[in-house]
Formats: C-alpha cells, sequence, structure tokens
C-alpha cells in the first residue's frame, strides 16, 4: 500500500476538529470561548508552566522597561492549546500596552497588513497568530515593517505605479505558529526571541486545573484533578474544557464536588478514556488492529476504513496516537505498537519464531 507524506492543511481547519472534547484548537462555541478568556492568566506570575521560555521572557521585557523601549518581536512555536496566545496579552500587559489580535489567514493581501499597521500606536503589541499562513506578498511587506518600523505602499499600477514610504511607530510584534518549519528564515532572523512552547507535565496540569476550579468557584480534590490532568494530553485548553465538562456531570448526577470517582464517570460518559484517547483516536487504532492486523497501512486507507478525512487522521488524531506510542510511521505505513494492543485489550499476531508482527518494512 501507498502511503503519501504531502503536506496537508492545518489541523485546526480540519472536518470535526473543533467538535472534539479533547480537540487543543481553541472552541467556536461563544460560551466556551467567554469561560476560556476569563480563565487565561493575567501575568507572568500567575502562568503555570513554560519554566524557560517564561524565565527568558521576563529578562526580555523587564529589559525592555528599563530602557524605556519596546520589547523585541517575539515568535512562539507549538502545539495548539499551549499558551501562546495567553502569553501575548501577557506581553502587552507588562508592557504596559494595547494589543491588536488578527492571523495569517486573515491576511491575504499585501495591503491588508499595510492597513492594520499604519493604525498601530507606539509601543503596541500586535499578535499574529497562525503567522506562517500569510500570503507571500504581505510577508515580504513585514520584513521592513519589523526590521525599519517602515512599509512602502504602492500607488497606481504598471509603469505609473509608484511607492510611497510611510513610517510606522515601533511597535512588538508577537508571531505565533504550530508550524515553525513553514516560515521562510528571512522572518524567522527578524524576531528578536524565538520561545518553543513544550507539552505540559501531570503536575503542572493539576495546578492549572486548581487554578481554574478557583476561578469557576468548584470544590475539587486532589485526586480528582489528577484523573482529569492525566486524560489532557498535556495542554491547558483540553484540561479546562475537560474540568468544565466534569463540573457539569457533578452538579447535575452529584453533590458539585469533583473526586476521582466523579471525574473517571463524567469523562466515561463523554469518552474520553485514562489515556485521553477519544472516539477518533480510538477509532483509528481498532481499525489499524482489527481491519489490517496492525499495519502497514496507507493514511488514505485508513481514513477510508474509520470514515474521516485524510486530513483529519493525520493532523487531529495521529500527533497524540504517535506521541503516547500508540502508532508508528514507516516507509510503508502506519503500524501499531504494541502498547495499543495492549491499550485495547488484544493480542498481536505472531509471526513465525514468536515475534510480534508490528514492524514490517
Amino acid at each position: 500500500m501507498n502511503w503519501d507524506e504531502t503536506e496537508s492543511p492545518s489541523a485546526t481547519d480540519t472536518v470535526g476538529a473543533a467538535e472534539r472534547l479533547v480537540a487543543a484548537s481553541a472552541s467556536v462555541d461563544g460560551e466556551d470561548q467567554a469561560v476560556e478568556a476569563a480563565l487565561r492568566p493575567k501575568s507572568l506570575d500567575e502562568f503555570v508552566g513554560q519554566e524557560r521560555v517564561r524565565e527568558q521572557l521576563d529578562l526580555v521585557l523587564k529589559a525592555a522597561l528599563a530602557r524605556g523601549a519596546t520589547a523585541d518581536h517575539v515568535l512562539l512555536s507549538g502545539a495548539p492549546g499551549l499558551g501562546k496566545t495567553t502569553l501575548s496579552m501577557i506581553i502587552a500587559t507588562e508592557m504596559n500596552a494595547p494589543i491588536r489580535i488578527t492571523s495569517g489567514p486573515a491576511i491575504q493581501h499585501a495591503g491588508d497588513l499595510a492597513a492594520i499597521l499604519s493604525s498601530l500606536q507606539e509601543g503596541e503589541v500586535l499578535f499574529l497568530d497562525e503567522i506562517h499562513r500569510m500570503s507571500r506578498p504581505a510577508e515580504e511587506m513585514l520584513y521592513m515593517a519589523m526590521e525599519d518600523f517602515r512599509v512602502d505602499v504602492i500607488v497606481g499600477k504598471g509603469p505609473g505605479a509608484t511607492a510611497i514610504p510611510l513610517e510606522l511607530p515601533p511597535f512588538t510584534l508577537v508571531g505565533a505558529t504550530t508550524r515553525a518549519g513553514l516560515l521562510p528564515p528571512p522572518l524567522r532572523d527578524r524576531f528578536g526571541f524565538t520561545g518553543h512552547m513544550e507539552f505540559y507535565g501531570s503536575g503542572e496540569l493539576e495546578r492549572v486545573i486548581h487554578r481554574s476550579a478557583q476561578l469557576l468557584d468548584l470544590e475539587i480534590d486532589a485526586e480528582g484533578a489528577a484523573e482529569i490532568a492525566g486524560r489532557s494530553r498535556g495542554t491547558p485548553r483540553i484540561a479546562n474544557r475537560l474540568l468544565r465538562r466534569v463540573r457539569d456531570y457533578a452538579q447535575v448526577k452529584a453533590d458539585g464536588r469533583i473526586t476521582r470517582e466523579i471525574a473517571a464517570v463524567a469523562l466515561k460518559v463523554y469518552e474520553v478514556d485514562a489515556r485521553g484517547l477519544d472516539r477518533l483516536d480510538r477509532a483509528v487504532l481498532q481499525a489499524l488492529l482489527g481491519l489490517f492486523g496492525g499495519g502497514p497501512v496507507g493514511l488514505s486507507t485508513l481514513a477510508v476504513a474509520v470514515g474521516e478525512e485524510r486530513e483529519t487522521v493525520e493532523e487531529v488524531a495521529e500527533p497524540f496516537l504517535v506521541r503516547e506510542g500508540l502508532l508508528a510511521r514507516t516507509p510503508r505505513g502506519r503500524v501499531a505498537t504494541p502498547a495499543a494492543w495492549t491499550h485495547l485489550g488484544l493480542v498481536p499476531p505472531q509471526q513465525p519464531g514468536g515475534q510480534p508482527g508490528l514492524f514490517r518494512t
């Protein structure tokens, strides 16, 4: 079977990604967005986790304040839901500056970017999410804006076109990307500080959950927080989302207090298992194991078997399964690991000689 490694669209655009309880993409529900905003830390001191990035960023911001200058441009990379947007807002707060928020897909023409840049105030923070998806003409205009605080606005067309230089006030660009490798080197090199966001450990997620529970006026014990943290896929956004769903269950089916037992039963209702896998993740593993004997199998064939789009399997389900050691990629396709068979309570097929037939190449 063929295995296609071509690029696919961003996971945030794939069908059904935002509907999953364990999706790391931002919620599209208005009420959930409001709650997520209320739970965001407002300062670096409140921000949990990312110790190295937080310490380095603190030095950058304090040094800029001491000089009375705007902070260097900041690039934050990492998976969705780890706090890039939150850190951009904290940067603005720490610098006592307003913030303008936009995204790469929203800037498809150089004129779109010129309109935003020309309206910035001195010292303002411009947060550009998914910066790698900005159009090439806008990207090239951004080079000069970041380095020289100037853009050239083209007036007219053809031989009569003229470039009018437009001076910009000093500003701080905060770019966020889930795919830093897609940024061209000239753009990446213009950022004064680059921070890579790592997945959170269970202890850090428990601190996030306790903080959020306090803000939501919820009673939760240490074991209940640990149970939710263990199913949160290393992502604070998912931890907060699971906490809110467990809260709903506890308020309707129990006395409102969240314990390990309540959390486990509630998340079983929402089909999130002990390792954080949901219906789609298990469907991929069950198809891989049950229909294809553990693989190898091509991505397109696997997607058809689970009734999902190819991009959904590749960018929504697969990264977590690989990170958890449940799925591997070989030159011939996807294969299940021994841990996948164990997780689903199945026995792997044996090759002659008594060895599991898992990693055939």
